[in-house]
């Protein structure tokens, strides 16, 4: 396989024909033309209403962390301590999103690939002090085009998206997502496919294989893009997450593909089919926390059960709910708890450790996980010792406080939410909550 071309001294595009050697394995080639056309980002087909001109920013005491969630036609910004409404911004068609890495900005995935919003909080730090600002949250009218927007991955400082109609891998510096002159390193997978590529501090990125029929593993490549392993041991592969000492965890259907040390271990589930589709890790906690399946037909598990992958050990253990949950309604706690929403309408405290149920917190009324993974239904996101729940069923978000379980804030909106994320308005954003674009 020929290597990967050396990340680019500043951004260059693609060539809009690619050798037949760049289709060998995946590639990162430039045109060797200096005077190439600058990269994403690029206006493509932008959101319903033209880009807003920043306003003027407002120095503030502390950070003000912020709530990103998408209703049918666009996205709402929140503040995340007061649950205000800050800004409501139109998108056209099923709208995703995701943090951008840098605190600040989310990536809005519709209509032209993914758009930029700036969420209008952010950190400046000052040598052994910080500055905070806030502004009005907007559409920055930047656009990383893609055919099929996917996977958004943040890690180590660099944030990766992967195109699943084409392929296509960008990566580049998180801190740099707004920054039109950001150097930007770009790649192909063979065969375009629903996928996800993870890149590791030292240059190395680990990348899924398959075609738009199948998926069956991932292979690790180090910074030349020379393969330094490959497993096909995972059917139907999706999902990344990385745990201590830059562990990458991703999910098969009989379990899950562990990249350590340069090197891929298969861990298998318990049941012949036990679908691990989705992880959540962080930085300092060697444990993984996964949905898990084993009914290949059923949108969740029957049983309510999650998966704790212990990448120290190998050991892979599943945790009995109380109810069952879908992919979505799970979290982590900064202490590394799991969180998880069931559909008893209670918000369930997993200590990893112990695998145990420490808590469990009433939050909303009962609800059925629907067939359709776009269909609004609850979903969790945790940032700052916090867990933030969204009740489709009420137009309705909750912040619960995961170790009280104190809910602390409730607000009604008046859109009806569907995916829910934030960012911590803060330059140092490192844990991991990584979830595939559907289940």
């Amino acid at each position: 396989m020929p290597p990967l071309a050396p990340r680019p001294r500043r951004s260059l595009a693609l060539t809009a024909t690619l050798s037949a050697a760049c289709l060998a394995l995946v590639s990162a080639c430039s045109t060797g033309d200096e005077t190439s056309t600058p990269a994403a980002p690029q206006s493509a087909t932008p959101s319903a209403a033209a880009p807003q001109s920043p306003a003027p920013a407002t120095e503030v005491a502390a950070s003000q962390p912020r709530l990103a969630l998408t209703y049918d036609g666009g996205v709402q910004v929140l503040d995340a301590n007061s649950l205000e409404v800050l800004a409501d911004l139109p998108f056209e068609g099923f709208a995703r999103v995701n943090p951008a890495g840098d605190g600040r900005h989310v990536f809005v995935t519709a209509t032209g690939g993914w758009h930029v919003v700036d969420a209008g909080a952010w950190e400046e730090p000052h040598g052994d002090h910080s500055h905070f600002y806030t502004t009005t949250p907007r559409d920055t009218g930047i656009v990383f085009e893609a055919e099929e927007g996917g996977h958004v991955v943040n890690h180590a400082g660099r944030t990766v998206l992967f195109d699943d109609g084409t392929g296509r891998i960008v990566s580049f510096d998180s801190e740099e997502v707004a920054d039109p002159d950001r150097e930007m390193r770009e790649m192909t997978t063979p065969s375009a496919h629903h996928g996800v590529a993870v890149e590791l501090s030292d240059g190395s990125t680990v990348v899924t294989e398959g075609d738009e029929e199948s998926r069956n593993g991932i292979r690790l490549l180090d910074p030349s893009g020379t393969e330094v392993a490959a497993s096909t041991e995972c059917p139907n592969v999706h999902g990344e997450t990385v745990a201590a000492d830059e562990v990458v965890v991703v999910g098969c259907t009989d379990g899950v593909l562990m990249v350590k040390d340069g090197k891929i271990t298969k861990i298998d589930s318990p049941d012949e089919y036990g679908r691990i589709g989705n992880q959540w890790g962080l930085d300092d906690s060697p444990v993984v926390v996964g949905d898990y399946r084993a009914e290949k037909d059923s949108p969740t598990d029957a049983i309510g059960r999650i998966s704790l992958i212990d990448t120290a050990t190998g050991q892979l253990r599943l945790v009995q709910l109380p109810a069952s949950y879908w992919y979505r309604s799970i979290g982590r706690g900064e202490n590394g708890e799991a969180v998880v929403l069931g559909t008893d309408g209670a918000l369930h405290v997993v200590d990893t450790a112990t695998a145990a149920v420490t808590r469990s917190v009433p939050v909303i009324a009962p609800w059925q996980v629907a067939e359709d993974w776009q269909t609004p239904q609850p979903q969790v996101f945790t940032m700052d010792g916090s867990a933030y729940v969204s009740d489709p069923a009420t137009n309705s978000v909750h912040a619960v406080d995961i170790a009280t379980g104190e809910v602390w804030r409730s607000a009604e909106l008046t859109v009806q939410p569907n995916e829910l994320k934030g960012v911590t308005a803060s330059a140092d954003e490192h844990a991991h909550e990584h979830e595939g674009t559907h289940g």
